[in-house]
């Protein structure tokens, strides 16, 4: 439609070429008329001859666009003709389709007729039903009602006697079941809450990745020579009483050779003692006035070493605004080891545990991580202070103001005290799962790897066993046996005879469950 209004424009601009056409020839008569009259004869010959020529183009042009214009109508006439045609085209189409539909409407409406009479009929068959069933329920109750009357004359007993007997008869036996059924309840809540316990521990475990081997403490320095000794011990053992007052350890020279060994009480300070004598090992000049001018360097280098342990021991763990007396603590427990586990990453791992096991059980995990972080900050006062690690870190919290289920949990997570909140119960397991995970506390990682091999060994060993898998840290071995060589009796005694072995050949600390799994799988392919 657009095209065709287009070409009718292109119309309209040729008509006014026309007229622009004719008002020249208007403009030549005027101009012919008007030299005629002021120049004579001559320029009347030369009006003419223009006015001829001028018409002659007029008559031209009007030709050429009646031409042009006769085309554009043509072209637009065949243009329209064909847009109708198939605008005609179209509209058969959906009428074909609006017929078709028309008639798929028909036979659906002829079935939903034939639904509804049936449904009709059905609706009459139901009410003479229910008006069958009502006579039959009238004629029942009037039976029941003969029964019951024959049985009360026979029974010499009324209905209310009889429904009283019945009833405590039934109290009775509902009394008995209740009780059953509260007992078993209980013992599935308690099932059920073990469940939950292990699932949430199990979990905090696996998402947590601490180091499996433990780190070692040393107290002796290699020397390059056995001369060293000589020179670390100085004139009438003047060097060795300064290094001893200036960091508070003890220097052990003996026969081992190239050693020295440091004595001291007191983790910081032996670590002190350490980098000095490596300090004064490495410049070669031992004396008093040398051994106080590096004591001093040292000693800088330690507290700043301590403070920055402190804040990444937070920052790992996440725990906000702790006071920086009580981060400088925190940061000297790395140099302090419990049963061979060091003390600060111990208090990250408990950290770890508390928040995710808080996490589950809905609770808050940024006071469970502050409890588990802070839970032994006791042992870095436990050597000038009198009093138990765990009461020491309470009352120094306390001192700094800290939230009383944190202080309550720190005090009650060796049982000292009562436990006030459910954190303190979460601090207590915390604590022994940082310390009882494989490769915490006095054992190695080599050693555990071995101590499962040696499991897994034990359990195939036995005929019918197809494979064995030690789970929860080599705690527990899951032994899985051929159905068809191994009964469920005999699977009983495989697991009586795998725990006999295991008592004999290995050690391992605590106990190691048996389980032997027996099943039988049917297996087909869909092709």
């Amino acid at each position: 439609m657009n095209e065709i209004l287009h070409q009718i424009s292109s119309a309209s601009v040729n008509v006014r070429s026309i007229v622009t056409c004719v008002v020249g020839i208007g403009i030549g008569v005027l101009v012919h008329w008007w030299v005629t009259k002021f120049f004579g004869t001559s320029a009347s010959k030369l009006a003419e001859k223009v006015k001829d020529d001028a018409r002659k183009e007029a008559d031209h042009l009007v030709r050429e666009a009646k031409v042009a214009a006769k085309s554009e109508f043509l072209k637009l006439k065949e243009e329209f003709e064909k847009e109708s045609r198939e605008k005609k085209r179209e509209l058969m189409a959906i009428e074909k389709k609006i017929a078709g539909r028309e008639e798929h409407l028909e036979k659906r409406a002829d079935a939903l007729d034939a639904r509804s009479a049936s449904l009709e009929r059905e609706e009459k068959e139901v009410a003479s039903l229910k008006e069958r069933l009502g006579q039959r329920d009238s004629e029942l109750r009037k039976a029941i009602s003969r029964q019951i009357t024959e049985l009360e004359r026979i029974a010499e007993m009324s209905r209310d006697s009889a429904r009283e007997m019945l009833l405590e008869k039934i109290k009775g036996e509902v009394h008995n079941e209740v009780g059953h059924l509260i007992r078993n309840e209980v013992e599935e809540a308690k099932n059920k809450a073990d469940k939950e316990a292990q699932k949430i521990l199990a979990y905090a475990m696996q998402r947590y990745a601490g180091e499996c081997a433990y780190e070692h403490t040393t107290s002796t320095i290699h020397l390059p020579s056995d001369e060293m000794k000589g020179r670390i011990i100085g004139r009438d053992g003047r060097n060795i009483r300064v290094i001893e007052a200036v960091t508070g350890v003890s220097l052990l020279v003996d026969d081992t050779p190239e050693a020295v060994v440091i004595s001291c009480f007191n983790p910081v300070r032996r670590e002190k003692a350490r980098l000095l004598l490596e300090k004064l090992i490495s410049d070669g000049r031992i004396h008093p006035t040398r051994v106080e001018e590096l004591f001093k360097k040292v000693d800088r280098e330690v507290e700043k070493e301590l403070a920055e342990a402190g804040e990444e021991a937070v920052l790992e763990v996440g725990v906000p605004n702790v006071p920086d007396a009580v981060v400088k603590l925190l940061g000297r427990l790395k140099y302090r080891y419990s049963f061979s586990q060091n003390v600060l990453r111990h208090s990250i791992e408990a950290a770890n545990f508390m928040g995710v096991i808080a996490s589950e059980l809905k609770l808050d995990p940024l006071k469970a991580k502050r409890i588990g972080l802070l839970h032994d900050i006791g042992k870095a006062l436990d050597s000038e202070a009198e009093g138990t690690h765990a009461m020491l870190g309470a009352e120094l919290l306390k001192k700094y103001n800290e939230e009383p289920d944190v202080v309550n949990a720190v005090a009650a997570h060796h049982e000292e005290t009562d436990k006030t909140s459910v954190y303190a119960v979460l601090a207590c397991v915390a604590d022994a799962m940082s310390a009882s995970r494989p490769g915490a506390r006095s054992e190695t990682a080599e050693f555990y790897l071995k101590r499962l091999e040696k499991l897994e060994e034990i359990a195939t060993s036995f005929p019918g066993v197809e494979s064995c898998h030690a789970v929860q840290a080599g705690r527990e071995a899951r032994v899985v046996v051929n159905p068809g060589k191994i009964s469920d009796n005999e699977a009983q005694v495989l697991a009586r005879d795998i725990c006999g072995r295991v008592e004999k050949e290995m050690n391992y600390p605590g106990q190691i469950k048996v389980t032997v799994i027996r099943e039988t799988r049917s297996v087909e392919y869909a092709k």
